[in-house]
């Protein structure tokens, strides 16, 4: 495997497209990708260089290669699994308590999304490894008070003392010391409500809801109460001088303007990428569950039966809004979830790979899978119809704007996969998945449709777990479809 390190940061957009690409494309032609399947590197770091070992992560990887009859199948779960484990966790102490900071991977800084989302698949075995259990407590709490610090921040600096990302510095926005990146995502403050659920629903333990945590929980309430924007746009706005529109918000940094409705403003994408309809779809079904998970948690980790009411209450409102607003009709595949509307009637018509998008509502809870409108939306993401679905020589799935036309995603794939019930389906999920590592033996943010070689982002912790969850779930739900050959 071929180190790649982490050089002055330019910006994610041109880091994301680096090195590891170039070099790539260097090394292979693309009529070689299909060969790399056959032997790939078994490319974790030595034992020594890992940030840290759970002895149940450990346990639990030889038993499920042993299921695996392919080769570089079982290969790249051995180096995906614990690659947030092995490469991206800091864990230490903050007054006394367990603190654990998650990198994203190629980039130095903890999203509060990626980072739930890369220990999200350890949950399962916490119960069972008391210091995998305190690094799961650990990024509960730092959570919380980044939370604290700056509720509309998507990202963190490991301390206060740091600056922001270099491509932050010059936001027009509120800055606050350790921001950063300051771009407001519902899923934001929706995925370290799932994680801290979770955790209490794999260990019962109650430590991480202490005063600090339940005042972040009443602080997420009052954030997305602010963005309903009933009594106008409240206090947050971001403007960025980019020559990606993506990158900043119109009309003076509020966004388009949207007709209040119960919904949540969302001013950008979990890519990153700012809306174009302010009531990101997916986002909100998913605030949905996030805050009755987080009723629940109010009501039995903390016995605050108030912020239990507040946040069912404005569940209920925002379910009911996203049901009136939040579909949209389609000449051919009827009535569907639009990915983003503005209460004037406008909706877009798309879906984006990362989640929360329309493809993994179910993966979040956020309807059952044999939903009817699910079902219907799902033809959607994956046809042509969605102009963010593509198919090519390397592979098909759903891309992002964020990296442009014709770049496929494997996280899309991981996705489809999880919210199928079809064996032929998740079969071909995983010969593309296994056939698009580049050589690697890792999962990568995107690569181009055609050449699985053109490839961003090296070092993408959330991808490399993601798939590992997968592959953990068809070891348990689908044993002989990885016991069968992939042909």
């Amino acid at each position: 495997m071929v180190n790649i390190t982490r050089r002055d940061w330019i910006t994610r957009r041109d880091w994301i497209k680096g090195a590891s690409a170039a070099w790539a494309i260097a090394q292979v032609g693309a009529g070689a990708i299909p060969a790399f399947a056959a032997e790939l590197p078994h490319a974790r770091p030595p034992k020594g260089d890992r940030h840290f070992t759970s002895t149940a992560v450990e346990a639990l990887i030889p038993r499920i290669q042993h299921q695996i009859t392919d080769p570089a199948l079982a290969t790249i779960f051995e180096n995906c699994f614990p690659n947030t484990l092995d490469t991206t966790v800091f864990t230490g102490t903050f007054e006394g308590k367990p603190d654990t900071y998650v990198v994203t991977g190629d980039i130095d800084a903890m999203w509060l999304r990626d980072s739930s989302a890369q220990v999200w698949p350890y949950l399962p075995l916490a119960k069972q490894d008391a210091n995998l259990r305190q690094l799961l407590e650990g990024v509960i709490r730092r959570q919380a008070r980044m939370i604290l610090l700056d509720p509309y921040a998507n990202a963190f600096m490991r301390d206060t003392s740091a600056a922001p990302l270099k491509w932050a510095v010059n936001d027009q926005t509120q800055h606050h010391p350790g921001v950063a990146e300051r771009k407001w995502e519902v899923d934001s403050l929706c995925y370290p409500i799932r994680l801290a659920h979770g955790y209490w629903r794999a260990t019962g333990d109650t430590r991480p809801f202490d005063a600090s945590w339940t005042q972040s929980a009443w602080t997420i309430v009052r954030t997305f109460r602010e963005q309903q924007r009933k009594h106008g746009p409240g206090p947050y706005s971001f403007q960025r001088e980019s020559p990606v529109p993506g990158d900043t918000l119109p009309l003076g940094g509020f966004g388009n303007p949207a007709v209040s409705n119960g919904m949540i403003f969302s001013m950008f994408r979990p890519s990153d990428d700012a809306c174009i309809y302010p009531f990101l779809v997916p986002a909100n079904l998913f605030a949905v569950v996030s805050l009755r998970q987080l009723a629940t948690l109010a009501t039995h980790a903390v016995s605050d039966l108030k912020l239990a009411a507040e946040a069912e209450s404005l569940a209920s409102e925002v379910e009911r809004a996203a049901a009136q607003f939040g579909k949209t009709h389609h000449a051919k595949f009827g009535e569907i979830w639009a990915y983003e509307v503005d209460g004037y009637g406008n909706a877009l018509m798309m879906d984006d790979a990362d989640a929360p998008g329309l493809m993994s509502l179910p993966y979040l809870d956020s309807c059952k899978l044999d939903d009817p409108l699910y079902q219907r939306t799902r033809q959607f993401v994956l046809s042509e119809s969605n102009p963010y679905y593509c198919r090519g020589g390397a592979g098909e799935g759903v891309g992002s704007p964020h990296e442009g036309l014709n770049m496929i995603w494997p996280m899309s794939i991981v996705y489809r996969a999880l919210t199928s019930k079809s064996d032929q389906e998740i079969r071909q999920c995983l010969r593309t998945l296994r056939d698009t590592t580049a050589g690697t033996g890792f999962i990568h943010e995107s690569f181009q449709k055609d050449d699985a070689a053109n490839f961003t982002r090296p070092w993408f912790a959330w991808a490399n777990t993601l798939f590992g969850e997968l592959i953990v779930k068809l070891a348990a739900d689908h044993p002989t479809l990885l016991a069968s050959p992939l042909r």
